[in-house]
């Protein structure tokens, strides 16, 4: 049998063989490297896209914040125009009301009492006065119970007040106003 030595053959195919497998796996490797760069191209192109985007976004939230606020500002400024103009109206509607109600204030005073300060809030008016006596102080309360314009009459204080002679006291009452059943179906 004739002796062949396979041993150089099996070694220049391992070689070539070794040789293949690298370049295979250079460009495998070079493959995958230009895919990482092309991926990561994409990616940043889309970050900058995305970017540009919220900065469009926000360039217009901001017009519109600016817009809102304008918005809101002419809102307070109708709503202090419609409460100028409800308070006007309602000034207007209850000016005779208010010439009548101290119209009966006045003639409701009995002789010896007189006011110091009257206040009114509401539909409330609070009566500060000096009468020459207690009787005096009833009278007024009848006085202003038996009047069409005001009811209901809430004696708060009564104090003596020497000063302004002996029986003399200081007052203090609290009245409703009241409209008369004519005036109520007219708005007021």
């Amino acid at each position: 049998m004739a002796q062949i030595n396979l041993l150089p053959w099996r070694d220049e195919r391992r070689q070539e063989l070794k040789k293949e497998f690298l370049v295979v796996l250079g460009v495998v490797l070079a493959i995958g490297v230009g895919l990482l760069v092309l991926g990561d191209r994409i990616v940043n192109g889309q970050i900058d896209d995305q970017r540009a985007r919220n900065s469009y976004l926000g360039k217009h939230i901001k017009e519109l914040d600016k817009q809102v606020a304008e918005i809101k500002e002419l809102e307070r400024k109708k709503n202090q125009l419609i409460e100028r103009m409800r308070v006007i109206q309602e000034l207007q509607g209850n000016r005779p009301i208010i010439v009548r109600i101290l119209d009966q204030l006045v003639r409701t005073v009995p002789d010896g009492v007189f006011y110091n300060r009257v206040v009114s809030k509401d539909k409330t008016i609070t009566i500060s006065g000096v009468a020459e006596s207690n009787n005096r102080v009833s009278s007024l309360m009848r006085r202003l119970d038996a009047s069409d314009w005001l009811a209901n009459p809430n004696l708060d204080a009564v104090r003596a007040a020497p000063n302004y002679g002996e029986q003399a006291n200081t007052f203090e009452l609290k009245v409703q106003v009241q409209l008369p059943e004519a005036d109520q179906g007219k708005g007021g």
